[in-house]
């Protein structure tokens, strides 16, 4: 088992199956654009793989804010569906909190969907604290 940042386009198009399991609106002939797009404003994707099969993808980016200084925000966080309940998520998340002390950030953060129960859970087993309400509107 390896985790690695995906830097070559074989690497990033390898995450696309994974990552289309959480963003199934993606189009995997402009997910290679959208990755590199996303690259020129931090965006980093990390993988975790076993012999050649990609099996869980983050997302993430680090950056600054007023309310919490410097922070590692993942944007992206899913294990292939037919590989869950055997710790790679665990493994994935550890990583990225290493990857996030490793840089000096105060805080790891995300948002995840009201629906998604599941991952909820997951995140609390992770210590991770609900600390805010997201809001958005479509524009």
């Amino acid at each position: 088992m390896s985790i690695q940042l995906a830097e070559s386009d074989f690497q990033i198009l390898g995450c696309f199956p994974v990552i289309y399991q959480l963003r199934p609106h993606l189009e995997q002939d402009k997910f290679l654009e959208q990755v590199r797009y996303q690259m020129n404003e931090r965006y980093q994707l990390a993988f975790l793989k076993i012999e050649e099969q990609t099996l869980a993808v983050a997302g993430f980016r680090i950056s600054n804010c007023l309310a919490l200084g410097k922070l590692l925000y993942i944007d992206d966080l899913v294990v292939d569906k037919f590989n869950r309940s055997h710790s790679y998520g665990q493994q994935l998340f550890q990583w990225l909190i290493e990857y996030a002390i490793n840089h000096q950030c105060k805080h790891l953060s995300l948002d995840s969907g009201v629906q998604r129960f599941a991952a909820h859970r997951f995140y609390l087993m992770q210590r991770m604290n609900i600390t805010s309400h997201h809001f958005s509107i479509e524009l």
